[in-house]
């Protein structure tokens, strides 16, 4: 005798109920949880599953904004959480066009300069490595990522700040074999985002994905961005969760 599948409505009381009792979520959550739908959550629940702290990427002075987008599009899809920001000349102002919507479920942390950013990093146990064509930068398939690691990438024209270069661990680069030795900022970014972040994964296993009060907090804050009638309700309730 066949037993009839859950509905969806089913399907969305019982992992509430469960990510409840693992302590991901609270009972004040319940409300934003039960405006999505099913397959929203389970999208939201499948990206969280694949999200990384042990890698970060930092921009120092990427001034166009379409750059600035990609970056932040490029973090999203290959799961990497955080994106370190110390704007330059042209600002911080990411194309929304490009982003398409995926800046909104990143942690974008701000910096004043590019020494209060490696610095910080560095005190949360991060190496900063630093996109440099140099003879002594290391292949980007030859970083080391049994611990955490922060790249920066800089200026678009400029590159990355002589105080950045020296504030770095080390520098890295993509080994090329064409004639031009130079790849676009968020072309480059891309590039190392996903060999790093493919070879933490398979270098930490357990240990890659966010630790699960990490999870929690960032579900939390995602039920709350997911849609405009969700923000709204959040907006009125106080914003982000307490």
């Amino acid at each position: 005798m066949t037993h009839p599948l859950p509905d969806e409505e089913t399907l969305k009381a019982q992992t509430f109920q469960q990510l409840l009792e693992q302590g991901l979520l609270r009972e004040e959550d319940r409300v934003y949880w039960e405006l999505l739908t099913w397959r929203r959550l389970q999208k939201m629940l499948a990206v969280l599953r694949e999200r990384t702290a042990h890698i970060v990427v930092g921009m120092e002075a990427v001034d166009d904004g379409h750059n600035q987008a990609a970056i932040l599009r490029s973090a999203d899809a290959f799961g990497v959480q955080e994106v370190a920001v110390v704007t330059g000349r042209g600002g911080f102002a990411p194309s929304e066009r490009v982003t398409q919507g995926a800046h909104k479920w990143l942690t974008i942390r701000r910096y004043r300069d590019i020494r209060e950013a490696m610095t910080t990093l560095r005190d949360r146990g991060y190496r900063i490595w630093a996109s440099r064509l140099d003879p002594q930068a290391v292949p980007l398939q030859q970083v080391d990522l049994s611990r955490p690691a922060a790249f920066f990438f800089g200026n678009e024209h400029a590159g990355l700040s002589e105080e950045a270069l020296t504030l770095a661990d080390a520098t890295f680069v993509i080994p090329m074999v064409g004639f031009a030795q130079s790849l676009n900022v968020s072309v480059a970014a891309a590039i190392t985002l996903f060999q790093a972040t493919h070879r933490a994964r398979a270098l930490l296993g357990e240990r890659y994905p966010l630790p699960p009060e990490e999870q929690g907090r960032l579900l939390r804050q995602w039920l709350r961005i997911a849609t405009p009638s969700v923000r709204r309700m959040a907006a009125q309730e106080g914003g982000n969760p307490p």
